[in-house]
């Protein structure tokens, strides 16, 4: 069963503003995903967040390329099947979880 794949509006601009190679990356990443978004504990390919001091993103769920230095950071909306993309951005430690619990606000 296949997931409905969303982007959060900034989300979507940021896949489009990337070129080549890593956009390439990128959405085959998504697509595979897609397929089990579920967290890794429920036989999915999702890596669990949670809450620390510098945010609070319990529920929410990670994709890291680390090959490319970017990291997806996604939302699972059980009932609709759909997994809402919150940020595509560079692995840049705390900056993209702060970013990220802002747009879910």
């Amino acid at each position: 069963m296949g997931w409905t794949v969303e982007f959060h509006e900034k989300a979507d601009k940021e896949f489009e503003k990337l070129t080549g190679s890593p956009k390439y990356f990128v959405a085959k990443a998504i697509r595979k995903v897609s397929q089990n978004p579920l967290p890794q504990s429920e036989g999915g390919y999702g890596k669990p967040l949670g809450n620390s001091q510098s945010s609070k993103l319990a529920g929410c769920l990670k994709i890291n390329l680390r090959r490319i230095g970017i990291r997806i950071v996604y939302q699972l909306i059980r009932d609709d099947s759909i997994m809402k993309i919150v940020i595509i951005s560079i692995r840049d430690d705390d900056e993209v979880y702060k970013e990220a619990e802002s747009r879910l606000k």
